[in-house]
């Protein structure tokens, strides 16, 4: 009777350990398969958040481009005006020359007259 209740005790005690052993299993696989799911909605996430990075790279380098391309036509218009204040200033220049010939030129044209006048007065006079 003895013996038969220590191989019944084994017995029981074996399915247990058995089914144990079972459970340990199926709690190791689903924890590795929480975590793997856990890992893949991580993934998810930072793969999107790669995807967005690459997007602001590129987006940075053409706004970059961009810059440039602004900040070198930016230079051509200034040069530009630049060109052409000096033209103006020029022009300006040309006209004060032209009204001071032109204000020499009455001064002679006047002196030139006055003694072309006195002259004439004195060839009558003479006469």
């Amino acid at each position: 009777m003895l013996s038969s209740m220590v191989k019944d005790h084994n017995t029981k005690q074996s399915i247990r350990k058995e089914i144990q052993e079972t459970k340990r299993k199926e709690a190791c696989a689903s924890a590795g398969d929480l975590t793997q799911a856990l890992v893949d909605h991580l993934n998810v996430g930072v793969a999107q958040a790669y995807l967005n990075q690459k997007k602001l790279d590129a987006e940075a380098k053409q706004l970059h481009t961009s810059a440039q391309a602004f900040s070198k036509q930016t230079q051509q218009w200034l040069s530009l005006v630049e060109s052409f204040s000096s033209a103006l200033k020029e022009l300006g220049d040309v006209e004060n020359w032209a009204k001071t010939i032109e204000g020499d030129m009455q001064t002679i044209t006047t002196a030139l007259e006055i003694a072309y006048k006195s002259s004439q007065e004195q060839s009558d006079n003479s006469q």
